[in-house]
């Protein structure tokens, strides 16, 4: 909102200094001050708030220490993440960009789908929450709609590059020699395509069409069948990725914000003429406004930081679990760089994958040996994996640490994958 204003005061009025909302950086810097500012100041009243209305979380007995002290600790925190994005964004980007819509409904769709869950666990005290099948279905319908509109919309677009940026030498008469740089060169009218990065590959696009160009000549036209069930995927798995994550204070906020930092540069090079020509990727038109969004989200998960560290003074919940994963599921889709999800996301994908061989192989075992074999004989301690290390000893905080080196790593990785091929 405050990008138009400012917008019509130096047009209208050449106003001293409103020219400068016109800059990404700039609103992206401001969108980050405010989501601090509102999760720090505004977080902590909405913690009372919950306090007061005794809205306390109810730990299962899991046998982890300190595991009963946090019986009573104020969850539905995840609102704190959600005003601290939504708020900075309305005010600093430009609402009319589709990925910005695309990315405030995401927000609270899946928002809204968990703190349905965590009503349900705290004030009908069921413990089982949502059921698993309405999750599902709100995951799916996310991802239906956030599919549809990437391949209808017709802003969502890339431009193909014509020629590369080159620097031609000048040969002055006196021997004098200097270096003229000549910017890279774009086709004219945009591209509708359904291209992606794949990692590690010289020719690093990937077009969904190509899945099934060979069943007839003309088939290309229908990328979308790969795509949208691409994009399905891709959202149920980092949200549900980013909910089971969510299990010891500080990992989810913590290593989403490393990831939100990758996602936003990404998003800024990628929109970027000459950036984009530089490390050999598709420029997208738009995508750059999405770099005030993610400016908000890393705010957002920082200052949530500050009342979920160890000892946490407030939860997420799914209201802010689920959100975030969904954000970066969808925003990752938007630049097209979803390939690298489960580098980039790779603490979310081993805590997954770790829930899934644990009920795998208990199955395995109790089919082969039996209910008390099985019981004594498990793959892991307890999934996800940060409870087998809390059973092995190690102190929570040690554990979060850790897992913030491992994404740190992790993020430089993903950068990495973008020049070694």
């Amino acid at each position: 909102m405050l990008y138009y204003l400012f917008d019509y005061l130096d047009k209208a009025f050449d106003f001293p200094g409103a020219g400068v909302f016109h800059y990404i950086s700039f609103r992206a810097a401001m969108a980050l001050i405010f989501s601090l500012i509102i999760s720090l100041i505004f977080g902590k009243r909405i913690i009372e708030f919950i306090r007061r209305k005794q809205i306390g979380e109810t730990i299962r007995e899991l046998g982890l220490e300190g595991q009963k002290q946090k019986t009573g600790t104020p969850t539905m925190g995840g609102l704190i993440i959600i005003a601290a994005i939504i708020i900075p964004t309305l005010l600093f980007a430009q609402i009319h960009n589709v990925y910005i819509i695309l990315m405030l409904v995401t927000t609270l769709w899946l928002g809204g789908l968990g703190f349905l869950d965590d009503y349900i666990k705290v004030f009908k005290k069921d413990k089982e929450g949502l059921k698993g099948k309405f999750k599902i279905v709100g995951q799916v319908g996310l991802g239906l709609i956030v599919g549809s509109v990437l391949y209808f919309q017709p802003d969502v677009v890339i431009k193909e590059r014509v020629a590369k940026a080159n620097s031609d030498i000048i040969q002055y008469q006196d021997g004098r020699t200097d270096h003229k740089l000549s910017p890279p060169k774009y086709a004219e009218h945009p591209t509708k395509t359904l291209k992606t990065t794949i990692p590690f590959l010289k020719n690093n696009e990937l077009d969904y069409g190509s899945w099934i160009s060979w069943a007839c000549g003309d088939c290309m036209k229908y990328g979308w069948l790969i795509f949208i069930p691409m994009v399905i995927l891709v959202v149920t798995a980092v949200s549900n990725g980013a909910n089971i994550t969510d299990g010891i204070d500080g990992l989810a906020a913590g290593t989403s914000a490393i990831i939100g930092v990758v996602l936003g540069i990404l998003a800024y090079v990628s929109g970027n003429t000459i950036f984009a020509d530089y490390l050999n990727i598709m420029y997208i038109p738009y995508s750059g406004e999405l770099v005030v969004f993610i400016a908000a989200f890393i705010g957002a998960c920082i200052g949530f930081l500050w009342y979920n560290a160890f000892p946490a003074q407030v939860f997420m919940g799914d209201t802010g679990s689920l959100a975030i994963g969904g954000i970066v599921a969808v925003y990752a889709i938007a630049i097209r760089k979803e390939l690298l999800i489960p580098i980039l996301c790779g603490v979310y994908f081993v805590e997954s994958l770790s829930v899934i061989m644990q009920v795998y192989y208990f199955k395995y075992q109790k089919r082969k040996h039996g209910v008390e074999f099985a019981k004594e004989h498990r793959l892991f301690k307890m999934a996800p994996l940060h409870h087998h290390y809390q059973k092995s000893g190690f102190h929570e905080s040690k554990i979060v640490m850790r897992f913030f080196i491992i994404g740190i790593a992790l993020a430089v990785l993903t950068f990495v994958t973008l020049k070694l091929r």
